[in-house]
């Protein structure tokens, strides 16, 4: 799992296509009901709007955890999946993109729609402040007394951190450590406790010497 950015807040902004007016709001978001929530709040806030089109991404944009979009009346393709892939080509994870949509009286064709969202949705991406987000893990490495200085080194080397240490028939040292680096870091904890030690992933599994 690579790093990627996100929203460091909300943010707002407003184009006009043709005498149609195009309302962009997008929200940092972290589960599709979160994201929902927020487009049926503008649904009522913009009871009068002709559309309330949205699209959302959760996770790397590169790998997303799940994503979905709605052209909310619009001709179908011309909205939503639009807005999606500014999203993903501008990589702006646990995002949600809502664009409310005040018809001016001038049709736009498929193509000009297309083009009204996407550029709805970069505008309001271009005037975000985004932030990088590293994946991390936890973990836990169980070894002999004799053995925590130099697990304590190797969190160092891999700029982990660690997060609590509990002293019984052995050490166990809960870590915090970048996901890229986490099998890295357990093959070479394995490595160099000439296979003593137990690298445990409580969400996922454990390895052993």
């Amino acid at each position: 799992m690579s790093s990627y950015t996100i929203l460091a807040d909300a943010i707002e902004s407003a184009t006009e296509e043709k005498n149609s007016d195009f309302l962009t709001f997008l929200h940092p978001v972290t589960s599709r009901e979160e994201a929902i929530a927020h487009v049926d709040a503008y649904r009522r806030q913009y009871p009068d709007a002709n559309h309330v089109c949205w699209a959302y991404v959760i996770g790397n944009t590169r790998q997303p955890q799940t994503q979905a979009f709605s052209d909310d009346g619009e001709p179908s393709g011309t909205a939503g999946k639009p807005m999606l892939h500014v999203l993903t080509e501008r990589e702006v994870g646990n995002s949600l993109a809502v664009v409310v949509r005040y018809f001016g009286g001038v049709k736009l064709g498929a193509g000009g729609l297309v083009r009204a969202y996407s550029s709805a949705v970069s505008a309001a991406v271009n005037a975000a402040q985004l932030v990088a987000v590293t994946p991390s893990v936890h973990m836990q490495v169980a070894v002999d007394f004799a053995r925590e200085t130099k697990i304590r080194h190797l969190v160092a080397l891999y700029q982990g951190q660690i997060l609590q240490v509990d002293y019984a028939t052995q050490v166990t040292l809960e870590i915090n450590l970048a996901a890229a680096q986490a099998e890295r870091f357990a093959q070479q904890v394995i490595n160099e406790t000439a296979g003593d030690a137990v690298v445990d992933f409580p969400d996922t599994h454990s390895t052993r010497g």
